[in-house]
């Protein structure tokens, strides 16, 4: 991390003295956008906390543990698929999972199904697609993040 922010100041200061009115304007818009996301991104982190805090760390490892198995997966897979959340929210979830126990390709799974299946999605695209179509793109791309977490489990030697 230090690395990163030591490059971010690096090419800022290299921007500041190319343009430094640009970068001024450039500074302003971020910080601008970052305050508008604030208050949803600090308000779903509590939420997490207070769901993390009722639920015990035990209970998460029976479901989405190593211990769990390919249940882990499915069970990641499962609730990726229900739910709606942004990037800027699942990130920062999938690393409280993390720091937790649960395994990057278990993650893998979570993150894949979040972002490509939408079960409370399909009357939107059954609207647009037809239900058919509908169906069948999720099922490939719940199908695709299970092979993508076993990929994962492969490529990091968990299974």
């Amino acid at each position: 991390m230090i690395p990163i922010m030591i490059l971010t100041l690096s090419l800022t200061l290299i921007s500041f003295i190319a343009n430094r009115k640009k970068t001024i304007i450039g500074i302003r818009k971020g910080l601008k956008q970052f305050l508008a996301i604030l208050p949803t991104l600090l308000s779903v982190i509590i939420l997490i906390s207070i769901v993390l805090y009722f639920v015990s760390d035990e209970l998460l490892m029976e479901y989405m543990g190593e211990k769990a198995g390919w249940g882990a997966y499915f069970a990641a897979a499962l609730i990726g698929s229900v739910s709606i959340l942004p990037g800027f929210i699942a990130y920062p979830l999938s690393g409280i999972l993390v720091q937790t126990g649960v395994s990057l390709s278990v993650i893998a799974v979570f993150i894949t199904t979040l972002k490509m299946v939408g079960i409370l999605t399909i009357p939107i695209e059954k609207r647009y697609f037809g239900l058919k179509v509908a169906i069948i793109r999720n099922l490939l791309s719940f199908i695709g993040a299970i092979v993508v977490g076993a990929i994962m489990a492969l490529i990091l030697n968990i299974i």
